[in-house]
Formats: C-alpha cells, sequence, structure tokens
C-alpha cells in the first residue's frame, strides 16, 4: 500500500519504520507502517476507514516485548503526547492517558494524595499496555486499581469497559487484538504525599539492587508458575549466564533476558525457548512467556 491507499490523517504515517530503537532490546525489524495518531478523532477515523484484513498493534514504551526480526505487518499505532495526560477525577481517582507512563501516574497519584497505586513506579511502560496485561509488581496488580477504561475497537469505535468485562487473569486480559486503550481510570485510597514517595522510593532500591535496569532487557520474561518463581526454576536449571548469539540470561536476575550488544531477536527468543526447555526437562515445570513477541521471522 501507498500512503495514498491510507484514510486521511492529521497525525504521523511512517513506511517501513525501525523499531528497534522504540523497544528495550534494542532489537528487530520494522513496522510496515507506523501510524502516530494527533489526537483521539484522528486515531478512531483511521481505524474507521482502514482496510479491515489490515492488522493492527499498540506499541507502548517497548519494555515487555520482542519485535521479530522480520519485522511487524500492517499498521503499529503509537500513543504520543495527546494521550499521555493524567489528572485527578476526585480525592482517590486518575484519569490516565494510554500512552501515560507508570512513573508518571504513581507521581501524579503522590502530588494528588492518592496511595495504592505506588507499584506502577516499577512497572517500565504505558497505562495502554500494563491495562492490557494487568500489569503488577510489589504486591499490586492493575486489576485491583482499574475502574474502567476506554478503548477504540479496530472499527473505530469507541467504547468505555469496567473492570470485569476485562475478565483479567494473571498478566492477561479478554481485551480484543487490534483494540487500543486511549484512558483508564485508576482508583486508590487518600494517603500521605510523605509516605507514598518512601513507598516509591523502596520500590525504585529494591528494583535497582534486583534488576538489570542499565541494561537492553525486556523485563520479566517469564510468567511465576503457581506456587514457584520462575527465576528460581531458570536457576535450579543451570540458565544463570547462558548464552545464545548477543542474547544472555541476566546473572543478576535470571527472569530477565538481555541482549549483550549485538542480539538479533531470534538469538533471543531461541534463548527463552532454551531456558523453557532446560526448566521443564530439570523440574517438570513449563514456564509461559510473559513477554510478548510479535512480527515475523528472518
Amino acid at each position: 500500500m501507498s500512503v495514498a491507499e491510507f484514510p486521511k490523517i492529521s497525525g504521523k504515517l511512517t513506511p517501513n519504520a525501525p523499531l528497534a530503537p522504540l523497544v528495550w532490546f534494542k532489537s528487530g525489524g520494522s513496522a510496515e507502517w507506523l501510524f502516530e495518531p494527533k489526537d483521539m478523532a484522528d486515531l478512531q477515523g483511521f481505524l474507521r476507514d482502514l482496510e479491515p484484513v489490515t492488522p493492527v498493534m499498540a506499541l507502548g514504551l517497548g519494555s515487555n516485548m520482542i519485535v521479530r526480526d522480520g519485522g511487524v505487518p500492517g499498521v503499529v499505532v503509537r500513543l504520543g503526547k495527546a494521550f499521555a495526560k493524567v489528572t485527578p477525577v476526585d480525592a482517590i481517582t486518575l484519569d490516565c492517558g494510554g500512552g501515560a507512563s507508570g512513573i508518571l501516574v504513581s507521581s501524579t497519584a503522590r502530588d494528588s494524595a492518592i496511595a495504592g497505586l505506588e507499584f506502577l513506579r516499577s512497572i517500565p511502560g504505558t497505562v495502554g499496555g500494563f491495562v492490557r496485561m494487568n500489569g503488577g509488581a510489589y504486591g499490586g496488580e492493575v486489576k485491583d486499581i482499574l475502574v474502567d477504561c476506554d478503548v477504540v475497537r479496530r472499527d473505530g469505535q469507541l467504547v468505555t469497559l469496567n473492570v470485569d468485562e476485562l475478565q483479567y487473569s494473571y498478566r492477561h486480559s479478554e481485551l480484543p487484538d487490534g483494540a487500543i486503550v486511549v484512558s483508564a481510570r485508576f482508583r486508590g485510597r487518600p494517603g500521605d504525599p510523605d509516605s507514598i514517595q518512601a513507598e516509591m522510593d523502596r520500590i525504585s532500591t529494591s528494583r535497582e539492587a534486583s534488576q538489570p535496569l542499565r541494561s537492553k532487557t525486556g523485563g520479566s520474561t517469564f510468567k511465576n508458575p503457581e506456587g514457584f518463581k520462575a527465576w528460581q526454576l531458570v536457576d535450579e536449571a543451570g540458565c544463570r549466564g547462558l548464552k545464545i548469539g548477543g542474547a544472555q540470561v541476566s546473572e543478576k536476575h535470571t527472569n530477565f533476558l538481555i541482549n549483550t550488544g549485538d542480539a538479533t531477536s531470534a538469538d533471543i527468543e531461541e534463548l527463552g525457548e532454551e531456558v523453557r526447555r532446560r526448566v521443564k526437562a530439570k523440574t517438570g515445570v513449563e514456564l509461559q512467556w510473559e513477554i510478548q513477541r510479535v512480527g515475523v521471522a528472518k
């Protein structure tokens, strides 16, 4: 398709857009098309008028994602500043744009004396991503704080879904493919800004001490199986420091894979599969990917 064949837009539409710079692993191919909508009307009109067979995928901060080396067919949608605002609704509720970061949400909650959202400080992504994935850490999950969310469906229709309609389970929701979370309401409880900041500092220090935050990584690689810690299973299977190509299991936290410099996405995914194989052979437990793997292999 040429640009002329696409619906008229106010935002930016880029063909063959490299995605490696936009994801934490710094690997992978290009998006066939990258669409950055100017505002809600632009996003709705584009999706409404786009050929229904064209695949659509949302991209946030690219923290929990392997983009395969052959790239992503169809359209990748990236929400910009117009979708990144966070504003108080009442004494304990925030209205958060789908493109807002976890750090912005938790900081705004602190400034508004709203407790219970501190754990979002530790989720390296955007509201849209962690609403879809039921993101969680340090004892909190999105399902515990979400009131409802606004979603633009693949046909361009804007709908509001309450928390029950998302049918949350561990790191999973029933949000349809192609639907894009454009905003969400999070509810906490009354709190003291100093205490909230102290909790955010505790979480930040703990993450810094235990996770390879200075590396090119994708966050937690595998879901914790019922009754187990994924990192412990990986460690027990002898995978700490294991390498394939430029990809390595982190020595600091074994549920993190890292790009040591020149890893392809194929290296990273193959390493993850080898870890799964070794854990299954050693413990009988089958690890499930938490990191989203998208696109086509080269």
